[in-house]
C-alpha cells in the first residue's frame, strides 16, 4: 500500500478533477480562454495588475517547472475584473530561461491578458488542467483576496503549464466569488 506524505491528500494538493466544487465547476472545466468567456459574459472587462516581481515560487510550482532550489521567476499576478467585480484573480510563473526564449514578450504585458498572448499563439501547447481548493491559509488564498471585501471559507483554483518550444510557464487561476454573478 502506498501512503500519501500528507494526512489530507485532497486538500493538500492538485487534483485531476475538481471534486466538490459546485457552482464553480462550469468555469473551472473550461478548457478555452477564461479571458475570453469572461469577455463574453460582461460588458466591461478588464485586467488590473496587482504585482510582478521576481521572487521564489510556491515549492510546488518550482517543483513542477523543474526550477533549482531558491531560483527565482517573474510572478505575475493580475484580477481579471468584470464589470467592476474581481471576478478571477491570476498567477502566473514565468522562469527566466522562459523570458528570454519563447516567451521573450511575456514580461512586459502591463494590463492585457495573459490567457490573450497564449491562445493567440497556435504554438502553444497546453497541459491538462489540476484543480485544488484553497483554505485561507494557503498563501495564493491570502494573495487572491487581499484587495477583496469578500472572504469565502475557501476559493477554487485551476493551474495549468503552457509550453513553446520545450520552454514552460505555468499559469494559476483562482476563481473569486465575483465570478459566480457572470
Amino acid at each position: 500500500m502506498k501512503l500519501h506524505p500528507s494526512p489530507f491528500p485532497i486538500r493538500n494538493c492538485w487534483l485531476p478533477k475538481p471534486f466538490g466544487s459546485g457552482a464553480y465547476r462550469h468555469w473551472l472545466v473550461e478548457r478555452g480562454s477564461l479571458t475570453q468567456r469572461l469577455k463574453e459574459s460582461c460588458n466591461r472587462f478588464s485586467v488590473e495588475r496587482v504585482r510582478q516581481r521576481w521572487a521564489q515560487p510556491l515549492p510546488d510550482e518550482a517543483l513542477l517547472l523543474k526550477l533549482r532550489s531558491h531560483e527565482r521567476a517573474l510572478l505575475r499576478e493580475v484580477a481579471l475584473v468584470c464589470d467592476g467585480t474581481q471576478a478571477v484573480f491570476a498567477h502566473s510563473v514565468l522562469p527566466r530561461r522562459s523570458l528570454k526564449g519563447a516567451w521573450h514578450n511575456l514580461g512586459g504585458l502591463g494590463n492585457k491578458s495573459l490567457g490573450s498572448v497564449l491562445f493567440a499563439n497556435p504554438n502553444v501547447a497546453r497541459a491538462p488542467l489540476a484543480f485544488r481548493k484553497l483554505l485561507p491559509h494557503h498563501e495564493l488564498y491570502a494573495r487572491a483576496v487581499e484587495f477583496s471585501l469578500e472572504k469565502p471559507p475557501c476559493l477554487w483554483a485551476r493551474r495549468s503549464v503552457f509550453t513553446m518550444r520545450n520552454t514552460p510557464i505555468l499559469v494559476t487561476e483562482v476563481f473569486l466569488p465575483g465570478v459566480l454573478r457572470r
